[in-house]
């Protein structure tokens, strides 16, 4: 490569071929405010860095505004689960769209690995950190950084750093008021975890999902035939729970499943009892999994909203929305074919 085409274009290249001055060519492409600049003049040094390939020498600006431009994601086990992904995606928009670089390290859960993650990204002097997290748990995080902002996604921790989080008491709601339109009369629940009915503070996400179902479903027509726990939220269990409730002679004209897995296994047994969801029954469930969408009838269900949390952390970290307490992110309905119109 010769010297010519290797040379960077500076900002002196620009202003000698837009007829400007450097400091004028510099306050318009760092997007300095109160230039007073006119828009012809704006435009005329925007179309001369362009035709010339100008790239702004991303070192020198992180010395001179003391910002590296750069922000860390920490993720749990984010990065590897593709139902979750979609946090990545909003963070890594949001981030381009500000102009900013995203250091990516999972942790697969381990206490240590996190530690580790934080100074990693402590010496790279990331401006932010972002805190990923599959499920919703309250955590005892380690020293977490106190001179750049810190923002956990799907989560809470002891120490009250600010979070983003779904909407649960929301999408409680708007599940029970969808079914009352069909004219429903009995709804049976199933997928209450057991460890979330023992614990509830550790499971702030489940808990506002029951919570906000069952205050629901009190302020509604709709009669609860019962509630079965689970010890996990899987198909095997929501199947077993299924299987049960229907063998005690429950005919319930709507089914509330925890989560879209729950609701795998529940179509399962209600396929061995010749019961057709959207037909015979409505069943409505929550996290919208990719399953939901394979599911015959295709499963109606409220989304996890991971990647409109994954955009908000990163205007929260940012310091363009509000960056303390909790933000809560609206769940949307899925209108698919498992609710009876």
């Amino acid at each position: 490569m010769s010297a010519e085409k290797s040379k960077r274009v500076t900002l002196a290249d620009v202003a000698e071929a837009s007829g400007m001055s450097k400091a004028s060519v510099s306050l318009i492409l760092n997007n300095r405010p109160g230039s007073r600049l006119s828009a012809a003049a704006v435009k005329r040094v925007r179309e001369a860095a362009e035709r010339l390939g100008y790239r702004p020498n991303v070192a020198a600006q992180s010395l001179r505004l003391g910002k590296t431009r750069t922000l860390g994601f920490i993720s749990d086990q984010v990065t590897v689960t593709r139902f979750a992904s979609a946090m990545i995606t909003g963070i890594l928009r949001a981030a381009a769209d500000n102009d900013h670089t995203v250091l990516i390290t999972e942790t697969r859960g381990e206490p240590a690995e996190l530690t580790k993650a934080l100074d990693q990204l402590r010496q790279r002097d990331v401006d932010g950190l972002i805190l990923g997290f599959m499920d919703s748990r309250l955590r005892d995080l380690p020293e977490l950084p106190e001179d750049r902002p810190v923002v956990l996604v799907n989560s809470h921790d002891v120490q009250q750093h600010p979070s983003v989080m779904p909407d649960e008491n929301a999408a409680g709601r708007q599940a029970v008021q969808r079914l009352a339109q069909t004219g429903a009369r009995t709804v049976a629940l199933v997928g209450a975890l057991r460890a979330a009915q023992s614990s509830p503070e550790s499971y702030p996400g489940i808990t506002r999902r029951f919570a906000a179902l069952n205050q629901a479903l009190d302020n509604s027509p709709l009669h609860l035939l019962g509630q079965w726990e689970l010890e996990d939220w899987n198909p095997a269990d929501g199947y077993v729970a299924t299987t049960q409730l229907l063998a005690q002679g429950h005919r319930p004209d709507a089914l509330i499943c925890a989560n879209d897995r729950v609701a795998m296994g529940a179509y399962q047994a209600l396929a061995e009892h010749r019961l057709t969801p959207g037909a015979d029954l409505s069943v409505i469930s929550f996290d919208d999994e990719v399953i939901a969408g394979y599911l015959r009838p295709q499963l109606t269900t409220i989304a996890l909203p991971y990647e409109q949390m994954g955009v908000r952390a990163v205007h929260s970290v940012l310091g363009q929305q509000e960056h303390s307490g909790e933000q809560l992110i609206d769940m949307p309905l899925i209108e698919r074919q498992s609710v009876r119109d």
